[in-house]
């Protein structure tokens, strides 16, 4: 069971904390990075252990509440423009838009789930429902491949993910690997250039890099 989609309605003053500790969290997140401890998020929050332990079992827990929270503020409503609209190839790649700018304004707490591989489902099960429909309409438009599947899909959507990994937190870097996904789903590939190359952050492959 996925608590933070199941999560029961809160009294007022109970979900006044967990909105306070979520806030907290993203805050202790973004400035001590994802080793932060869960007593410095409480205290942040102004609330005590007890009541964040008694709402969030863990640390993966928040992360999530906090990462569906700004999934729901800022791709929610990217998704019901998306499948309201004519173009679904365009509806589905401003929804994408959508979630990498999250996964990179949130990057430190992306970094501070142990697994990736139950983020997806974790959190964005209504996310990945709405990329199907898209995927179908566009497909029926003939405006994506035929051949591209969900299991592509998803697997794509992780692998977008994961390139916050490689740049600095709050970069927009992650549109020109969106656009090569979108040149190779497409039927027919863009016009417009890719977006500028991003340097990766920290690493020793400069002379190799262009």
């Amino acid at each position: 069971m996925n608590r933070v989609a199941d999560r029961r309605p809160l009294r007022a003053d109970a979900a006044r904390n967990v909105d306070k500790i979520i806030t907290a969290a993203r805050q202790c997140f973004r400035e001590h990075g994802p080793e932060v401890p869960l007593q410095t998020i409480a205290v942040t929050a102004g609330v005590g252990p007890a009541t964040l332990f008694r709402n969030f079992a863990d640390k993966e827990e928040l992360v999530l509440a906090a990462l569906h929270r700004q999934l729901g503020l800022l791709v929610d409503p990217v998704i019901e423009e998306a499948l309201a609209g004519p173009d679904a190839a365009d509806g589905l790649f401003r929804v994408i838009d959508a979630l990498m700018g999250v996964a990179s304004e949130e990057a430190n707490l992306l970094g501070a789930v142990a697994g990736r591989r139950g983020l997806l489902t974790g959190i964005t099960g209504d996310l990945i429902e709405s990329v199907a429909v898209l995927l179908g309409r566009g497909q029926g438009q003939g405006t994506l491949r035929s051949d591209i599947s969900m299991t592509d899909m998803i697997r794509l959507l992780a692998m977008l993910i994961g390139v916050v990994d490689t740049m600095e937190a709050g970069s927009d870097a992650w549109r020109r690997p969106v656009a090569l996904v979108e040149d190779a789903i497409r039927t027919e590939r863009p016009t417009r250039p890719l977006p500028p190359q991003a340097p990766l952050p920290g690493t020793a492959f400069d002379s190799y890099l262009g």
